[in-house]
């Protein structure tokens, strides 16, 4: 029953970056890395979200109770999401491309910071 549940939780969570870089906005995207603490401070289109992922990788540790993705035991399932989003990146791609071409990187910046309600 164990492995159901975090097989489940695994698929749930596949994709993740891909969704938030090519589904929602920039600053959504912008927002949620800023929030984790993470130092990147671009995020390219073309498979973005397995360098969302890694960007999630790059944010602060989480010091209170509350999990984060940034946190420790989050890490597998960053992989297992990274793995996930390359495949969707891949199916992606032209879609990524002609937009990296137009609107270029995803900005990671105050500048595109909008605290939301």
């Amino acid at each position: 029953m164990k492995h159901i549940v975090l097989l489940a939780l695994a698929l749930a969570l596949s994709g993740c970056g891909n969704i938030v870089t090519v589904y929602m906005g920039d600053a959504k995207t912008s927002n949620f890395l800023l929030d984790q603490g993470s130092s990147c401070g671009a995020v390219p289109r073309v498979y973005s979200g397995v360098i969302f992922d890694f960007c999630m990788l790059y944010g602060e540790p989480a010091s209170n109770s509350r999990s984060t993705a940034s946190g420790s035991s989050a890490f597998p399932i960053l992989f297992i999401d990274a793995a996930a989003s390359g495949v969707l990146d891949t199916v992606s791609l032209p879609y990524t491309i002609y937009r990296q071409s137009t609107d270029g990187s995803i900005e990671i910046s105050r500048r595109n910071w909008k605290r939301e309600s």
